[in-house]
């Protein structure tokens, strides 16, 4: 193949990646996996990736590309896609806007008296590097319970000098409730709330389809039994959690603020106050049935959820359905809330997230703050882009106020 049909086929690869992440189809359904990795890479890596085809462009043209019509072909494709992936550059760097407007209209004037953080942290750009400086120790593997010595562990993330009574964040990972681990997600936010002084405890909790829901709920409260009873023993304050987590963590993670204190999701432990200051789902699924047709045609997740996570068919367990649907758990006495999403997540749709947002912001006594994403999609907190830089520090100027709003002085 001459240098301009090559031109023109790495030209093309470039722009359909670009494509799929400005307009990712929705349907039908089967794409999805495809459409995930693609345009989720090529929206948060957008810079990288145009440098990479700024420098492809110049060694074709260099090569002789632009000799045959082709190469010409080529070469306005290519300039198309840097069109493109110049506006996601754009586009993310605007995300400390977004929280900004957000805490702007749904925080009350007590909330929003508290100082702003700075937008983005750049030390995050080199998080190994500052963890072997020894700002920040990470304790692995610390048991929380005894049924599942691999499943039952958690990391506990803090500064040598940590405490006493650190506030403490329970970080839920994702995974599609059946794989996932600590140690893969949340890298950038728990290195800056360290840093800040926090206690984060990222935890591990049994999987499906070896585990049947309520497994997940009801490891994530033994986790947060273990925070009651040991967390001091790291400098953390028991009496002051926030649970956060991403996809199907995000979903625990707003269950965990929903159901405080169900016995039926504390078996041998029901005395155990389970409550949480506050809740931070990213990017999560909050109605396990679909019933607002959200989803993509032939969409297979309320099939996944029947068979691998409920393990039974809707029409003969609708309650369990019902209780593993946050939507169907708001109440008046919920936590104060950050929920965050993007506009282009085809793994979970936005019309959820905004659904969820509204209900739960009518029905709570307690600030809701819904913060939309454009152009994100799923997982964008993962890489240390500009939009997942951005959304850790909007997460810390929320708990900042958090901490203000309730008396708390922070540490430098």
């Amino acid at each position: 193949m001459s240098s301009s049909g090559w031109f023109l086929l790495f030209a093309l690869v470039g722009a359909a990646c670009t494509v799929l992440a400005l307009w990712p189809p929705r349907r039908p359904a089967w794409l999805g996996p495809m459409v995930f990795f693609s345009a989720w890479l090529t929206s948060e890596l957008a810079p990288w990736i145009l440098l990479v085809q700024v420098v492809g462009t110049v060694v074709f043209v260099a090569l002789g590309a632009l000799g045959a019509p082709s190469g010409i072909v080529a070469l306005v494709i290519t300039l198309a896609s840097w069109c493109g992936l110049a506006g996601m550059v754009v586009a993310s760097a605007h995300t400390g806007e977004r929280f900004a407007a957000a805490f702007a209209a749904d925080l009350g004037p007590d909330w929003s008296a508290a100082t702003p953080r700075e937008s983005v942290d750049r030390r995050l750009l080199l998080p190994g590097r500052r963890a072997r400086r020894g700002d920040v120790e990470r304790i692995q593997n610390v048991p929380y319970a005894g049924d599942d010595l691999r499943r039952h562990q958690l990391d506990v993330w803090r500064r040598p000098d940590a405490g006493p009574n650190a506030p403490v964040l329970l970080q839920i990972h994702g995974g599609g409730w059946m794989t996932g681990n600590k140690d893969q997600q949340a890298r950038p936010l728990l290195y800056r709330l360290s840093q800040r002084g926090w206690v984060c405890v990222a935890i591990n909790y049994r999987l499906a389809p070896k585990a049947k829901w309520p497994d997940q709920l009801v490891d994530c409260k033994l986790a947060l039994r273990w925070i009651r009873e040991h967390v001091h023993e790291y400098g953390g304050d028991p009496n002051f959690v926030v649970a956060t987590g991403g996809s199907a963590g995000g979903h625990l993670t707003t269950l965990v603020g929903l159901t405080a204190n169900r016995p039926e999701y504390q078996p041998g432990f029901e005395s155990v106050d389970t409550s949480v200051r506050a809740i931070v789902p990213l990017y999560g699924v909050y109605d396990f049935l679909d019933r607002h047709d959200f989803r993509s045609r032939g969409d297979s997740f309320p099939k996944f959820a029947q068979q691998k996570i409920i393990q039974a068919p809707p029409g003969e367990a609708d309650e369990m359905f019902a209780a593993a649907s946050p939507l169907d758990q708001i109440h008046a006495g919920a936590p104060p809330a950050l929920i965050v999403h993007g506009t282009h997540d085809v793994l979970a749709p936005v019309e959820e997230a905004r659904l969820f947002a509204a209900t739960l912001r009518a029905e709570s006594d307690e600030p809701v703050v819904y913060v939309e994403l454009p152009g994100a999609h799923h997982a964008f907190d993962l890489f240390h882009s500009a939009r997942g830089l951005h959304v850790v520090a909007g997460i810390d100027d929320f708990l900042g106020r958090l901490l203000r709003h309730e008396g708390r002085v922070e540490r430098p």
